[in-house]
Formats: C-alpha cells, structure tokens, sequence
C-alpha cells in the first residue's frame, strides 16, 4: 500500500537517534533483514544489484561479515587489515573497500542456509557488542569519513550507522528484485526520518521534500525551497548514489 503521512515535518523538530534508540531499532532492522533473505527464490539471490560487483547474494555476505566484524574487535582489526590488499585492487582509498570486499570474498562458497545462519548468529552478537560499548569509547573521533560527514566518534557507525547500511542494502535488494521493501511508518519512517535531518543539516538549502511509501512523509526545510516529490526507494537511491539527480536531490549522504 503505497501511503504518505499528510503532516508536514519541520526537519529542525526531529530528534535524532541515541544510544538506547539505536538498540532496540537494530533488533527490529535485524530480523526484517532475516526475513527479507529467508524470502529470497534462488533466482533472486543470483540477481546483480546497483552496487557494482555485488548481486543479491553478495550483499548478504557483505552485511553477514560485517556484523561479524562489529561482535569482535579482534575481528574487526583482522578485517580492516585484511581488506588492505583488496583496496589495492579496487583502486579505492576508504579502508572499509577492502573490508567490504574481503567479507564477500570469504563467504564466496557459503550456501544460503549458511549464509541465513550465520547473519543469525553474528547479528545477534553484534547488538550485544554494541550495546555494552563503553561510551567513553564510543565519543571516540577517530573516524574520517567522506564529505559531507567528515570526521566523527566511533558512535556514528556503531549506534546508528551500520543499521543504516542494512537498511539501505535490504532496500537495495528489494529494488533489485523488484518488490516493495518491507516498510512501516514506526521502524523504517524513524530511520528515514533521521537520514533527512542529518542530510538537510549537511547542505542547509530550503526544500519541500514529499517522501511517497508507508515510511514517508512530508519534510520541510526554511521557506521557498525546491519541492520535490520522489519515492523513499528513489530518494535513499539517489541519497546513496545509486543514481543521480540535481538540484537539492544532488546533495548525498554515505549510507
């Protein structure tokens, strides 16, 4: 059902996602990725996404190896210095390329049952690690992240951030495949929500931005801005650069 919120949403008014938040909506986003690969026909998980390089089962074995890699520090170090190689190849300066590259390469000859029991596994253990990450740790600046993010604490991936990037990547698979995602107004429309605030505050340019799906809604930003009506698929893909667009839309914002 293709439903949009009527209310318009002053982005200034939106509270941005904390600690405590990010927890409970990463277990909800993890079972809904669970279940969106537990749908999959073996056609499907053969079917090449927009991300070059990757199909459907290579974006799960993406985001398996990364909960994996976020339940362990141990693990984490020994991925981001075995992608060294890999950025290498790829040609690409951001270390986690080759992180990305190395968790798909590792689990090249996993089956789907192994790839399902493993994100069931690892994803659970992930929320327990970043749950108990010791704050102190967290508000750490040690990440440097591409423009328009820049430099930020360890919280930013840890809290929120990697709980996007399954968001966008079970979107990502539902446009490949061609289906609507499985989307609510309560968990996805609060992820949503708190992209637009974060991606309105980076280019500060006044819009009208009309979000259709049942996580959408209507989003305002100062007076007279370009109005824009778009899709939250087309708007996360644009966002993400999947695509491209101009005007307000131009501006993106790593997921």
């Amino acid at each position: 059902m293709n439903q949009t919120s009527t209310a318009t949403i002053d982005v200034t008014s939106i509270s941005r996602i904390d600690h405590d938040e990010a927890m409970q909506i990463t277990a909800i986003e993890n079972r809904k990725f669970a279940e969106s690969m537990k749908s999959l026909s073996p056609t499907q998980w053969s079917t090449p996404t927009e991300c070059t390089r990757w199909d459907v089962r290579a974006m799960a074995a993406h985001l398996v190896g990364s909960a994996a890699s976020q339940a362990s520090p141990r693990e984490f170090l020994r991925q981001k210095r075995g992608g060294k190689p890999k950025c290498k190849e790829l040609g690409s300066p951001f270390w986690w390329d080759g992180m990305n590259e190395l968790q798909v390469c590792e689990r090249a000859s996993s089956t789907t049952e192994q790839l399902i029991a493993e994100w069931s596994t690892v994803s659970a253990k992930a929320l327990k690690s970043r749950t108990k990450m010791p704050r102190p740790i967290a508000g750490l600046k040690l990440l440097n992240l591409p423009e328009p993010v820049g430099r930020q604490p360890l919280s930013y991936l840890f809290d929120i951030g990697f709980t996007r990037d399954v968001w966008a990547h079970r979107i990502d698979i539902a446009h490949a495949i061609a289906v609507e995602p499985d989307h609510d107004a309560a968990h996805d429309g609060r992820i949503l929500a708190d992209i637009v605030a974060e991606w309105a505050a980076t280019h500060r340019q006044p819009f009208t931005l009309v979000l259709d799906g049942p996580a959408g809604g209507t989003f305002v930003q100062g007076t007279s801005g370009e109005e824009v009506h778009i899709s939250v698929v087309d708007f996360v893909r644009t966002l993400a650069e999947r695509t491209t667009a101009s005007g307000v839309l131009r501006h993106t914002l790593p997921l």
